[in-house]
């Protein structure tokens, strides 16, 4: 089976977050930038990449994202700053 991706967006530092998966993390953060969408991505700019975990598995990925979207705030942001210190847009790291 194909592995996964669990990411999370914001549209600022500390702002509004979005946890997500995918299987194809580049084509589905550049959707979430072009706003393709009409959901709470599009309506909110999420669009700078602030976290990504790669899964060998995507049901393991399913799962992982299903843990985190459970998770209070303050825990998502906890994951963030573990890897992302500064929020920096992790975009252009992944191909």
């Amino acid at each position: 089976m194909k592995g996964g991706w669990v990411y999370i967006v914001t549209n600022q530092a500390f702002g509004s977050l979005y946890v997500g998966v995918t299987s194809n993390l580049r084509r589905r953060i550049a959707e979430h930038r072009e706003r393709t969408g009409v959901g709470h991505t599009a309506k909110y700019g999420l669009t700078r990449l602030v976290y990504a975990e790669r899964h060998d598995e995507i049901l393991a990925a399913i799962a992982r994202e299903k843990a985190i979207k459970h998770w209070g705030r303050d825990w998502k942001i906890d994951l963030i700053m573990a890897d992302n210190p500064n929020w920096d847009d992790l975009f252009d790291g992944y191909s």
